[in-house]
Parts: structure tokens; sequence; C-alpha cells
């Protein structure tokens, strides 16, 4: 069974950072594509940032500059780096992992900006 366990979440102030760590349960090399996303109360689910297996990147514009996304190989782990929070960053974050059938999600992280 593959599991994707998301960390890191909590209560930040404006202008602070998170790191949020997802681990998974097989080696990552197996997943097309990593990637968080996020969903706030009463919006749907966005990408925030995406790395393939190979190292691309890729980031919503609401988060280019701020938020860095990259992958421990070794503990078959991705990392997302979450600086200059906004409130408007308030959200549970969510790892994926994309492969050829399908989607694996952990069970998400709450992140939560104050002003």
């Amino acid at each position: 069974q593959v599991q994707l366990v998301e960390s890191g979440g909590g209560l930040v102030q404006a202008g602070g950072s998170l790191r949020l760590s997802c681990a998974a349960s097989i080696s990552i090399f197996s997943f097309n594509v990593m990637g968080w996303y996020r969903q706030a109360p009463g919006k749907k689910r966005e990408l925030v940032a995406h790395i393939t297996a190979g190292g691309s990147t890729n980031y919503a514009d609401s988060v280019l500059g701020r938020f860095t996304i990259w992958r421990d190989n070794a503990n078959n782990t991705v990392f997302l780096q979450m600086n200059k929070l906004k409130p408007e960053d308030t959200a549970v974050y969510y790892c994926n992992g994309r492969v050829a059938v399908g989607d694996y999600w952990g069970q998400g992280t709450q992140v939560t900006v104050s002003s």
C-alpha cells in the first residue's frame, strides 16, 4: 500500500515561513511527478508546485518566488519551503504522487497564516 505522509503544517504569522515534508512509503522514483496541492475552505483544490522525476519544477503564479519544492531521493521525501507567507496561503496542503494509472494523496496538513 502506497502511503504519502505530510508533516510541517501549523500556525504562523504573515511574513513567516514553514517547511512541509511529504514522506513516501516507496521510492519517489516510482512517481512521474510529485507535487503539493492546497484547498482553502469553499474553494477547489489547486496546484501549488510540482517536481518531475527528472527534477523539473512548476509553480502556481501566486507562490512563485516565495515557495520552493525539492526532493530528497535518498530519503523518499519531497519538501515545500514556504516563505513570506500570506493569509491567503491558509489552506490544507496535500502531497500528491502521480503514476501512470492514477494519483496517490496524503491526508493533508493544515497551514494557517494569521494577519
